[in-house]
C-alpha cells in the first residue's frame, strides 16, 4: 500500500518538508478553507499541489470533499450544492487528483468527549465516554427527548457527573463534542447543533440511506466518466448520537450502499478504528467482502472499555497494533487483495493508507499537537504498520 500523510494544509503544524523523514510517500489533505456546498476551481487546487511539489510530494487524496447538510437532508440550495459538488469533481480530474474521499454522518463529524485522555505510559489518547456525550446531550445541548435514548444508569451518572462540573470542564465538554476536524469550518456551537437537529426531524436510517443513495447516483457516474475513484467513510463512532440515523456503520452497510451504485467509482474508505469500536467488526471479512471496491485506507485502533454499554461502549483511540482490531489480519488481506488488482492488470492496484488518529507521546505533549493527529503518535503507527506490511509483500 502506499502509505501516506494526512496533511491539514498550511497551518498545520507539522511541517512537511520533514515527512521525508518518517517515510512518508503521498499526502491526503483537502481545500478545509472552502466551505461545504461551494465549488473547488482548478487555481486553488494547482496551488495546493504547488506546495505540495515544493515538499516533494503529491496529492494522493481528497479528503474530504464534504457533503453539505443540504444535500444529506435534501432541503433548500441541494440541487446548487449537488453542481457545486460535481464541478469540484471535474476540476480535481483536470488536476490530475483520482481519490476522492467524503462522509454522510449527519450535522458531527467523529466525535469524542476527551481530545487528550492521560494514558498508564505517560502519553494522552482521545476518548469516547458515554457517561459525558450524555451530559453534554441532556444537560448542555438539552436536546427534547434525550434521556430517553439512555439507561436509567447512565442517565443517573450523567446527572451526577453534571452537578460536580465547573463551568470551565462544561465549556471544555462543549468544545471537545462539537470541535470537528483541524482546519473545517463545521465547527458547531450548541444553537448551531439545536437548530441544525431540527432538519432531521422526520429523516430515519432509511431516508437517510436513500438520500446517500440519491447522492451517489448524482456524482458517482460523474466520478466513472472521470476514471475518479470515490470513497466513503464511516461512522465515527458506529452508532447513533444525538438520535441522529447512522447507515455507514458496518460491512453490510457497504454492502447495501455499493450494490445499490454498482459501479466502480462508488466505492469505500475502510476506517479500522471507525467500525472496528463494534465487537462485530471482522476487518479481514470487510476486505474479502469490499475488496475490490476499497479505494482508501485508514488504519488506526480503538479499545473498548471494559464495563461500557455493549451497544454504545466507551473506547479510546489505542496504539495501531494493540486494540480491538485485527489488523495484522486485516493488513494480510489488503495485501492480497493489491495481489489480485495487479494480477488483473488494475491501474489503481496500489491502495494509498495512511495510519488514522494516534497517541500523543514524548514531543507531541505539551498542547500543542493536534488532537487526533502528532507527529510522534502517527510516525510510531506508520513504522509499526509498515513492518506488517514488509511481511506480507
Amino acid at each position: 500500500m502506499k502509505q501516506c500523510w494526512r496533511w491539514f494544509g498550511p497551518e498545520d503544524p507539522i511541517a512537511l518538508a520533514d515527512l521525508h523523514q518518517v517515510g512518508v510517500q503521498g499526502i491526503v489533505t483537502a481545500l478545509h478553507h472552502t466551505p461545504p456546498g461551494q465549488p473547488w476551481d482548478e487555481q486553488s487546487i494547482a496551488e495546493r499541489q504547488a506546495v505540495l511539489a515544493a515538499a516533494g510530494y503529491s496529492w494522493d487524496v481528497v479528503e474530504s470533499l464534504p457533503v453539505s447538510e443540504a444535500i444529506k437532508t435534501q432541503s433548500a440550495d441541494m440541487a446548487e450544492h449537488l453542481q457545486a459538488y460535481k464541478s469540484s469533481l471535474r476540476a480535481l480530474s483536470v488536476r490530475g487528483v483520482k481519490v476522492v474521499c467524503y462522509n454522510f454522518m449527519p450535522i458531527l463529524d467523529w466525535t469524542r468527549t476527551a481530545l487528550r485522555a492521560p494514558q498508564p505510559h505517560g502519553g494522552t489518547a482521545m476518548l469516547f465516554d458515554l457517561t459525558d456525550f450524555a451530559v453534554f446531550d441532556i444537560h448542555i445541548l438539552e436536546r427534547p427527548g434525550a434521556s430517553e435514548d439512555y439507561s436509567g444508569d447512565v442517565r443517573q451518572a450523567a446527572k451526577d457527573r453534571f452537578m460536580r462540573m465547573s463551568d470551565e470542564s462544561k465549556a471544555q465538554l462543549q468544545h471537545n463534542v462539537t470541535a470537528g476536524l483541524p482546519g473545517a469550518n463545521d465547527q458547531w456551537s450548541v444553537q448551531d447543533v439545536r437548530a441544525l437537529l431540527q432538519n432531521y426531524a422526520h429523516i430515519d436510517r432509511d431516508r437517510l440511506r436513500a438520500n446517500l443513495i440519491d447522492f451517489l447516483s448524482e456524482v458517482a457516474p460523474v466520478a466513472q466518466e472521470l476514471e475518479l475513484r470515490l470513497c466513503c467513510h464511516p461512522d465515527d463512532p458506529p452508532f447513533s448520537l444525538l438520535g441522529l440515523p447512522r447507515i455507514m456503520s458496518n460491512t453490510n452497510d457497504y454492502g447495501i450502499v455499493l450494490d445499490a451504485v454498482d459501479m466502480p467509482a462508488n466505492g469505500a474508505t475502510l476506517c479500522t478504528g471507525s467500525m472496528g469500536v463494534s465487537s462485530e467488526f471482522d476487518g479481514p471479512d470487510f476486505v474479502r467482502r469490499h475488496g475490490g471496491r476499497i479505494h482508501f485506507v485508514h488504519l488506526r485502533n480503538t479499545r473498548r472499555i471494559a464495563g461500557s454499554d455493549r451497544q454504545k461502549p466507551d473506547f479510546y483511540e489505542a496504539p495501531h497494533l494493540e486494540g480491538d482490531t485485527d489488523m495484522v489480519g486485516t493488513i494480510r488481506e489488503l495485501m492480497n487483495e493489491q495481489r489480485r488488482r495487479k494480477s488483473r492488470g488494475r491501474g489503481d492496484w496500489q491502495i494509498p493508507m495512511r495510519p488514522d488518529h494516534g497517541q500523543e507521546l514524548l514531543s507531541d505533549l505539551g498542547g500543542h499537537s493536534t488532537p487526533g493527529y502528532p507527529l510522534i503518535g502517527r510516525m510510531r503507527g506508520l513504522a509499526e504498520l509498515r513492518g506488517i506490511m514488509a511481511a506480507f509483500s
